[in-house]
């Protein structure tokens, strides 16, 4: 899998679905992202009462990477419960549960295969079909691992920020009102700070290519480092009260997408989805406040909720 390269394997990898991912390319699908953020909360508005998890956070980036693979958007929201399965801890649920959905997700991913070598389309699952990588085209099993990683990447920072964001503005009434009164102005600073305050994603570990030392600790060559995203946003050396969620903070360097080589390909498609999402909620859900405690995902790779009732006024724009 690509995640697991190094260069120059994982620029080569990496290389094959830039082109979709770029701000550019991401800023031209703006409009269809709000759009499709409007049709989400035209279906709960009138309730007064959803699960925002399940009805709002987790259909945009379900949505929006079906699209980007050319399946159907509803087959999107149910691979994202598979993705939910994958993520969480093995003792949380049924033995075998993670493996098997792995499975279903290639088994999902060779229909794909088949439809799209019958049938060629202008999406990214007709395009891994038709690239190579030295000369060579994707083996079937390269294919579905890439498959994997989309369906997986494209839904985990945006539905786990705008549900563990939307707690962190409830819990803070003083920053929802400061975001409020401009919220055009103050949406691009505010979704920064809640990416840094939440960490969707926890850690990511790599493997030490030579011996070195880091902050002090030898390191030896082949022994595991875990990062832990977290922790480094909220590095008191790097930023002011950093426990504080303070929503004009700037700069705001934080790394919860990632760095490097490796840092998130989808970031800027997460940053418009999250824009999108934030907007309409905040204008149209007034008084938006939890109905119940949020029941979070039990994992220790992935930070946010499972399952989080919200109660709310409908606003007329």
């Amino acid at each position: 899998m690509m995640l697991m390269m190094d260069p120059p394997q994982h620029t080569a990898y990496r290389r094959l679905i830039r082109e979709a991912f770029t701000a550019p390319a991401s800023s031209e699908r703006t409009p269809r992202m709000q759009a499709l953020a409007r049709q989400i909360v035209d279906r709960v508005v009138a309730r007064g009462e959803c699960d925002f998890v399940s009805d709002v956070a987790g259909e945009m980036p379900s949505y929006v990477i079906a699209e980007l693979m050319g399946l159907p958007l509803e087959d999107g929201r149910e691979l994202y419960k598979l993705t939910e399965i994958i993520h969480t801890s093995p003792e949380a649920q049924a033995p075998g549960a993670g493996a098997e959905a792995v499975f279903k997700m290639f088994e999902y991913g060779r229909g794909v295969m088949a439809e799209k070598r019958a049938r060629p389309a202008d999406d990214l699952a007709t395009r891994l079909l038709h690239a190579e990588v030295d000369g060579k085209r994707l083996e079937d099993i390269e294919f579905l691992l890439f498959f994997l990683l989309l369906i997986d990447a494209g839904g985990d920072t945006t539905r786990n920020l705008l549900s563990s964001g939307l707690i962190a503005l409830l819990e803070n009434p003083e920053q929802l009102s400061w975001l409020k009164a401009d919220l055009d102005a103050r949406l691009p600073s505010a979704r920064e700070e809640l990416l840094r305050y939440t960490t969707p994603v926890i850690y990511m570990r790599r493997t030490a290519r030579r011996d070195t030392i880091l902050a002090g600790e030898q390191i030896a060559c082949g022994q595991k480092v875990v990062m832990y995203f977290g922790s480094a946003n909220r590095d008191p050396e790097k930023f002011e009260r950093p426990d504080e969620l303070d929503l004009s903070r700037a700069p705001n360097e934080h790394i919860a997408f990632g760095t490097g080589p490796h840092g998130c390909l989808g970031q800027h498609i997460a940053r418009i989805e999250i824009d999108a999402i934030l907007h309409e909620v905040l204008t149209r859900m007034d008084d938006i406040a939890l109905a119940g405690p949020p029941e979070w995902l039990l994992s220790n790779f992935i930070s946010g909720p499972k399952r989080m009732p919200v109660r709310f006024r409908s606003t007329a724009v």
